[in-house]
C-alpha cells in the first residue's frame, strides 16, 4: 500500500501480524516449500527462496523451521503442489487493488475473495483489468531516525534505482527485483537497519481518498490479507494518516 505517511503504513502492518504471527507464519512457510521447489534449495542459486528467507528471518521465524520448510519444498512432497494466482478488483473509493494467492483449491480460493470484496460492497475485476497499474520493484523503508545524505550515499553505491523521501521523514530505497537483497544487504553491512523491506508490486500512480474512504479500504485489504490462501495485498491507494485511527 502507499500512503501519506509510509512509517504509519509499516506500523500498521507490524501490528497486524504481530496479532496473527501464526498464521504469518503458515504463509510464510507455504512461500518457502514454493520457492525451493520450483528453483532449489541453495539460496545462493535461487533469488526468490533468498527472498522468502529473508522475508522469514525478519519475521523471526526459527531458522531451523525455515530449513524444514525448504527441505519439504526440495523433495518435491506430495500434498504440497500450489497454484500461483492473482486477482485483481476495485475498492473503496474506486482504488486498485491486487490480491496474490498460494492454493491448493482455486474454487475454494476465489469464493473467499470475491466474498471479502461483495462484503466491502466492491466487487473483482477481469484478469489485466488494474495490473497494468503496478510494477514488480524492491522496496525497503527506513524511519526518519536516519541520516539522509549517509543513506543516500550508501543506497545508490548499492545500487538502488530511487530514494523516495516521504512527507512524514520516512525513506524508500527502490531496486529492481533481483537485486533487492543484495542492496539490503549492503546497507546493514554499513550500519543502516531497514524497518521493513518487500519485493512488492508498486503503483505507477495512486488513487487520494478522503479519510472515512481510506478507512474502509484498508478493512477491505485486511480483510482479504487474513485468508488463509493469501500472500500478498497490493493497492495503489494514498492512504492519510488520520485514517488508521479509525481502524
Amino acid at each position: 500500500m502507499a500512503g501519506h505517511s509510509k512509517w504509519a503504513n509499516i506500523k500498521h502492518r507490524k501490528a497486524a501480524q504481530d496479532a496473527k504471527r501464526g498464521k504469518i507464519f503458515t504463509k510464510i512457510i507455504r512461500e518457502l516449500v514454493v520457492a525451493a521447489k520450483s528453483g532449489g534449495p541453495n539460496p545462493e542459486d535461487n533469488p526468490s527462496l533468498r527472498v522468502v528467507i529473508d522475508k522469514a528471518l525478519g519475521a523471526n521465524m526459527k531458522r531451523d523451521t525455515i530449513e524444514k520448510a525448504v527441505a519439504r519444498g526440495a523433495g518435491n512432497a506430495d500434498g504440497d503442489n500450489y497454484d500461483e494466482l492473482t486477482y485483481e478488483g476495485y475498492g473503496p473509493g474506486g482504488v486498485a487493488i491486487l490480491v496474490e494467492c498460494l492454493t491448493d483449491n482455486k474454487n475454494r480460493t476465489v469464493a473467499e475473495v470475491r466474498h471479502a470484496f461483495t462484503r466491502a460492497g466492491c466487487e473483482l475485476a477481469t484478469s489485466g483489468s488494474v495490473a497494468y497499474l503496478f510494477e514488480k520493484k524492491g522496496q525497503i523503508i527506513f524511519s526518519d531516525q536516519i541520516n539522509e545524505d549517509t543513506l543516500m550515499e550508501e543506497a545508490m553505491d548499492a545500487g538502488a534505482e530511487d530514494i523516495i523521501n516521504h512527507e512524514d521523514g520516512s525513506f524508500e530505497i527502490l531496486t529492481s527485483p533481483a537485486e533487492f537483497i543484495l542492496v539490503k544487504e549492503a546497507l546493514e553491512k554499513k550500519g543502516l537497519k531497514a524497518e521493513a523491506g518487500e519485493v512488492a508490486m508498486l503503483p505507477a500512480t495512486h488513487a487520494e481518498l478522503d479519510v472515512d474512504t481510506a478507512a474502509k479500504a484498508l478493512r477491505l485489504i485486511d480483510a482479504l490479507d487474513d485468508l488463509d490462501d493469501t500472500q500478498n495485498v497490493f493497492s495503489n491507494a494514498e492512504i492519510p494518516a488520520e485514517a488508521y485511527e479509525l481502524l
